[in-house]
């Protein structure tokens, strides 16, 4: 259910899985819809071809973007264009519109903004204080731009997909036979100086892991297949038992030194009742 066609998403994002799209596809089952859970830049669903989607995360601001973008297309990247201009890629005009996104209930305007961060933002992060505000520091790129053609495309193919903002559980316990899950949580940490697996403004702990684990093999007893993506480390093999495993080493592009990028070994857990161990 992958297509040939390799469709790059629209934004940066912490563990995109584009570069790992044809691991997926050796794991990943037929089905008539494609749940996903923790959606991020959404690389799956753009190199995927199911007949309808549910796209889903936890994140506000992304949602909010994809759908605003599902129902304006080009109206939404023209009125987007005004913010990639050279004034623009500067530390205070920057930090100007950051202050404008984290105050502004205009969902429009935050979402336009939104692009904007994350593409002059630092090594194309997103994250939030405890307050749920966009902390991001600038990035001093030198000439970032707005990526029309890749918006473009996901407006074209969005239209059979129902975009939500809810936990994972809610979006998951949607699910019926013939739907297929494909689940991209938070990683856990690879090394016990990183234990604290707190990645959201509410975290994304140990226990959710294990939630998430137990959730996916209650569906694939009730015949819908579930697919994981995570750091292999001795803690998912043990709550991954009960799965098919595929492991495969990544480089990991989230430092910002070369030399701090070091190949990790992932792992894709397929709960599926009809090839479970095999």
């Amino acid at each position: 259910m992958i297509t040939k066609h390799r469709q790059k998403p629209f934004l940066k994002w912490a563990g995109n899985k584009f570069r790992i799209i044809d691991h997926i596809s050796e794991k990943l089952p037929e089905g008539k819809r494609l749940i996903e859970p923790f959606c991020g830049s959404a690389a799956l669903f753009l190199n995927s071809s199911y007949k309808n989607y549910i796209i889903a995360d936890s994140n506000h601001d992304l949602i909010n973007l994809y759908r605003i973008l599902q129902k304006e297309g080009n109206e939404f990247i023209g009125f987007c264009k005004q913010f990639f201009t050279k004034e623009n890629n500067s530390a205070e005009v920057y930090y100007h519109y950051r202050d404008e996104f984290n105050q502004t209930s205009d969902e429009r305007l935050k979402a336009a903004l939104f692009i904007y961060l994350n593409k002059h933002g630092y090594n194309g992060l997103c994250r939030y204080n405890q307050s749920g505000g966009f902390n991001v520091p600038f990035g001093r790129y030198i000439k970032p731009y707005l990526p029309k053609d890749e918006m473009l495309f996901f407006f074209e193919k969005s239209k059979k997909v129902k975009f939500l903002n809810q936990p994972f559980q809610e979006t998951m316990k949607m699910a019926t036979k013939g739907d297929v899950i494909y689940c991209d949580p938070p990683y856990v940490p690879l090394s016990a100086t990183n234990s604290s697996f707190q990645y959201e403004k509410n975290g994304f702990n140990q226990h959710a892991q294990m939630e998430l684990a137990t959730l996916a093999e209650k569906l694939s007893h009730k015949g819908i297949p579930v697919l994981v993506s995570n750091h292999y480390t001795e803690f998912t093999k043990e709550i991954y038992k009960e799965a098919n495993l595929k492991t495969f080493y990544v480089r990991r592009n989230i430092s910002c030194k070369i030399a701090n990028r070091e190949k990790a070994q992932e792992v894709l857990a397929l709960f599926n009742r009809d090839n479970i161990k095999k």
